[in-house]
């Protein structure tokens, strides 16, 4: 019979297999990721794009509100700014800009603080650190060995789990297609639109591949995707998607009607929101620039670009101009609730499921 407490529940101390995804840029929130470490699974607050100075309150935040353990997520691209096609993009993004009103903003670089962000989960002792688009650097490793931090990471592929293996890290993530925003593909030289390998035929390949614990991600919404996840052989399921809607997530509320309103056939992968391919619910802003022909600056220049219209978007609330990531399991999203509500639904399923 397939057992609810795993190696992953012992690695991290928890004492459910549920790994809530970091969603960076606004709805994975302290507050998300304080009621999911308190409802017994790992919250995980998506760091990538805080300043230092926010991701020092937000941890600080989390720990006055639990005391589970929980994860900060942190980007670890090697990418660099290429502005060479600006003007081009640009004169793009001008009618996006006129019909919210905006001005084109002065940009010079992309804000990287990466670095600072790791720097900071060992300062303060975070729990665990899971990292996005590639591996810590071995001094980073080593660090966090010391301090006994566990280290997990996102792979797409087969060779790419290896990799993180080898590296030293604790658990690997096996992110499969289905998956919403961006997935952690390490480099784009071999597959330009992100590696589109399913979760079904991922997360047993990876199992077979590395010993450390895999957690399964990609389209993973419910108790029986739960159970599916364990029988292939992982040790824990990662869902952000479903998340999207707690009543502690910080989505935007016209974004939570779109994810109410659309299914699995309105999602697309797309560069055109942050140069980096990534899923989402197809609006008009994805549409009309994929109309123009108009390629997108690579990552993270092209999110650098385009983020102004999507703040504008969101202050008023017009989410045909925001980046609405969401994976293809829409239909089995059923609503708003607290985390711990979703998380009590979604362990009920699966100890029904087993008979426990």
């Amino acid at each position: 019979m397939l057992s609810l407490q795993t190696k992953i529940c012992l690695l991290f101390g928890i004492e459910i297999p549920v790994i809530q995804a970091g969603m960076a840029g606004g709805p994975a929130t302290a507050k998300l990721t304080a009621a999911v470490s308190e409802a017994g699974g790992l919250g995980t607050l998506g760091a990538a794009y805080m300043e230092p100075e926010a991701l020092r309150k937000a941890i600080a935040e989390i720990k006055e509100a639990t005391g589970q353990p929980f994860a900060v997520n942190i980007f670890t691209s090697k990418d660099k700014d290429d502005f060479s096609r600006l003007v081009d993009v640009q004169h793009a993004l001008a009618p996006f800009r006129k019909e919210l009103k905006i001005e084109e903003p002065q940009i010079t670089s992309s804000a990287d603080w990466s670095r600072q962000q790791f720097d900071i989960c060992m300062e303060m002792g975070v729990p665990v650190v899971s990292t996005a688009f590639g591996l810590l650097e071995p001094e980073q490793m080593e660090a966090a060995k010391a301090a006994g931090i566990p280290i997990i990471a996102m792979a797409t592929t087969v060779e790419e789990a290896k990799q993180a293996e080898s590296s030293g890290v604790d658990a690997v993530v096996a992110q499969g297609s289905e998956a919403g925003g961006h997935r952690g593909t390490f480099s784009l030289k071999t597959h330009s639109n992100g590696a589109q390998i399913g979760t079904l035929s991922l997360v047993p390949q990876i199992v077979d591949a590395v010993k450390i614990p895999v957690i399964a991600a990609g389209g993973i919404a419910d108790g029986r995707g739960l159970i599916a996840a364990l029988a292939l052989g992982a040790d824990a399921v990662q869902i952000g998607t479903r998340f999207l809607l707690a009543e502690e997530a910080g989505t935007h509320p016209a974004y939570q009607q779109k994810l109410m309103d659309a299914n699995e056939e309105q999602t697309v992968v797309t560069k055109n929101f942050s140069g980096r391919p990534a899923r989402a619910i197809k609006n008009r802003f994805l549409s009309e620039f994929e109309e123009m022909g108009t390629q997108p600056l690579p990552f993270p220049s092209h999110n650098t670009v385009t983020r102004d219209i999507r703040a504008a978007a969101a202050k008023q609330g017009n989410s045909e101009f925001m980046s609405l990531w969401a994976g293809q399991s829409l239909r089995l999203i059923n609503g708003k609730a607290s985390a711990a509500e979703m998380i009590g639904e979604i362990m009920e399923d699966a100890r029904n499921i087993i008979g426990e």
